[in-house]
């Protein structure tokens, strides 16, 4: 059954529906990135107005555009009144420069990644990750997009004029107050928006457009095609582009998944169609079907979930009117795309297991979800993985849900699902991955390479971001074994525990005189120290560098 605007009357009684123009972000094409979140207030809906957060505005944040090959440098200033991270999702960049939980951003003070782009031509985004507080984030409003180009994609010939044939839309669903207020942890997500958008209208010109789609929602999945049931060439997934199209008339894109998709419209000037969400196609067991869980009365623990009028039916996500062509169209889709050879699984070198479970009773849906039996613990680091080593993880989920699962640092593979190869659709590079519930298995290959570090972690974790919250996470070090070890010229010393929650302890030969410094180099504390010493550093968490007077440097991770 259809989701209608006389649904939403019902629902927003006091708010006025109406179509809105869908927003297109403004592009960054710089290298130097200069990305301030910020808080301010937005109207979704007429008269009424919503306290929310964004990047360089009220919500949202711009599109950033990078080259492979780019040194990039990012200055993220957080003009919130909380602490924050910003995570560069998909994107194969130092555990650093990553922007996990452990890389705080104090309010009025700023972090500057910089790298290399590694990566190949993809979709890719952005967003907080900081721990119990990422969907509190993400549902105010902070997201963008990422795209990146490569030469590969450059000889193609695709649409690539940003916001004239090829148009980013983050998907969304969100839950309001009475007052208009966004809420967090709710399974109340009633509106519906695209680029931040409610009710989105949009002209498409009549060509081979492309759509660069990210599913931004904090639990739901979606079931993507088009109202008329035309179909669509999907090219690219998470990481990159596939090796030829794959011909559909539905994509299921589950919480930051991301699709690459070519709509040819060159005979369908005049045409009016919307861009839709299958949720009555949706299988149980899956959070936006009408049963979410697995079993008799699976929606017993989530009370909100029955009220929800987009649960287990369809609705709109963009209205879309096709106009004339532009000056240079592009009219065709190209039948070969990318070239890349997956990894094998004979090329593995060791296989890790996972196991998804329930803290909560049997059945319920609201967790706390766990992985191998534990909760996320800030201090624990999970896995220690050596510097190129191929590795296959297999999941396996013992909930009542269907959980998307995402690792950072790596796109991966994906070689089977429930024992079975995976569809044409879900063959190129991945770093979300669907999970089934009851027992349901995935088995991923990924290569670690580059990037290394003994105290700063990656994470693995749910993408439900109320999942994430509750623990649903872990993390692991790259580690190279073959690295040298630092010589230290001058006085000996030598801190722990590290990480630590500020309580060190500092060894010295003899007398030295130390900095302590933040990530940004900015001094906070010097401290003169002989034989063992106690020191209390009352400091935020994140990444600190401790330097002598002969330039020998210790980093130091707080949390």
């Amino acid at each position: 059954m259809k989701f209608t605007l006389a649904l939403l009357v019902l629902l927003f009684g006091f708010f006025s529906i109406g179509q809105n123009p869908l927003n297109i972000p403004t592009a960054i094409t710089n290298t130097a990135i200069n990305l301030t979140l910020q808080e301010g207030t937005t109207q979704f809906y007429n008269g009424v107005t919503t306290n929310t957060m964004g990047a360089n505005g009220s919500l949202l944040g711009p599109t950033v555009i990078m080259n492979q090959g780019d040194n990039v440098s990012i200055t993220v200033d957080n003009q919130l009144t909380d602490s924050t991270t910003i995570h560069w999702h998909g994107l194969h960049v130092s555990p650093e420069n990553d922007g996990g939980p452990h890389t705080v951003i104090q309010p009025n003070d700023s972090w500057n990644p910089q790298f290399e782009v590694l990566d190949k031509a993809g979709t890719y985004w952005y967003h907080p990750h900081l721990h119990m507080q990422t969907d509190k984030h993400v549902s105010k409003g902070i997201a963008g997009m990422i795209l990146v180009r490569d030469s590969e994609e450059a000889g193609l010939n695709l649409p690539m004029d940003y916001g004239v044939d090829e148009f980013p839309l983050v998907l969304q669903t969100k839950g309001f107050d009475a007052n208009g207020q966004i809420l967090v942890h709710t399974d109340l997500d009633t509106s519906v928006m695209v680029n931040g958008t409610v009710d989105a209208v949009t002209d498409f010109p009549a060509q081979v457009v492309r759509l660069r789609v990210l599913n931004g929602s904090s639990q739901r999945v979606m079931e993507l095609g088009f109202s008329d049931n035309r179909s669509f060439s999907l090219i690219g997934t998470d990481g990159g582009l596939l090796s030829a199209p794959v011909n559909m008339t539905r994509y299921r894109i589950a919480p930051g998944q991301r699709a690459d998709i070519l709509v040819d419209l060159t005979t369908s000037q005049g045409d009016n169609f919307q861009l839709m969400s299958f949720a009555s196609e949706l299988p149980n067991a899956l959070y936006g079907a009408s049963q979410p869980g697995m079993g008799p009365g699976a929606t017993g623990s989530l009370p909100d979930y029955t009220s929800n009028p987009l649960n287990g039916n369809d609705y709109q996500l963009l209205d879309i009117n096709v106009t004339a062509a532009t000056a240079n169209p592009i009219q065709t889709i190209p039948s070969s795309l990318a070239s890349f050879t997956p990894i094998q699984e004979a090329d593995a070198d060791v296989t890790r297991t996972l196991t998804f479970t329930s803290a909560g009773q049997m059945g319920d849906l609201s967790g706390p979800f766990l992985i191998n039996g534990s909760s996320f613990d800030m201090n624990t680091i999970n896995y220690t993985i050596p510097l190129n080593n191929t590795e296959i993880w297999s999941l396996t989920n013992q909930t009542p849900i269907g959980h998307p699962f995402h690792i950072h640092d790596v796109q991966f593979f994906i070689l089977d699902i429930n024992g079975n190869p995976p569809p044409p659709e879900l063959q190129g590079y991945n770093d979300v991955v669907m999970v089934p519930a009851g027992m349901g298995n995935v088995r991923f290959i990924a290569k670690f390479t580059e990037h290394t570090s003994d105290t700063v972690p990656y994470m693995y974790h749910c993408h439900m971001l109320t999942h994430e919250d509750d623990g649903m996470m872990g993390q692991f070090l790259v580690t190279d074994p073959n690295a040298s070890l630092e010589t230290i010229e001058g006085p000996t010393w030598n801190i722990y525990p590290n990480p630590s929650s500020g309580s060190l302890t500092i060894d010295v030969e003899k007398k030295s005189t130390l900095n302590i410094t933040d990530a940004s180099g900015k001094l906070i504390r010097t401290v003169e120290a002989e034989g063992v010493v106690n020191i209390d550093l009352n400091a935020q968490p994140g990444v600190y560098f401790i330097t002598d007077e002969n330039g020998n440097s210790r980093k130091l991770v707080l949390y």
